[in-house]
């Protein structure tokens, strides 16, 4: 028995009761956080301030609340139509970064 902590009742808790409890496998939850940490990668890189800004908005990438195109056109003082653009010029940007290293 691998001893991995305590809960809050200062049980015994172990690794295999934390894994079992998870609904995704640890295997897909190292590969989701390997992704994210790609895609903040890229972002960092292929894209500008603004289009960043956008897209961690929009997703709600930066942990708040999804915003909708509108809210950020409010934010940015900018058109919806132009977040828009932004928007999809962003995803083709990092969408080409990611088929060209065969990630997708």
């Amino acid at each position: 028995m691998n001893q991995f902590g305590k809960d809050k009742d200062d049980n015994i808790v172990t690794l295999q009761e934390v894994l079992e409890n998870n609904e995704r496998s640890i295997e897909d939850e190292i590969d989701l956080k390997m992704k994210f940490k790609k895609l903040y990668e890229k972002m960092n890189t292929v894209l500008t301030d603004r289009e960043k800004s956008i897209l961690e908005m929009r997703f709600g990438l930066n942990g708040t609340k999804p915003k909708t195109q509108n809210e950020i056109a409010e934010i940015f003082g900018i058109s919806r139509s132009y977040v828009s653009r932004i928007e999809t010029k962003a995803i083709s940007k990092l969408s080409k970064e990611f088929k060209e290293e065969g990630l997708i």
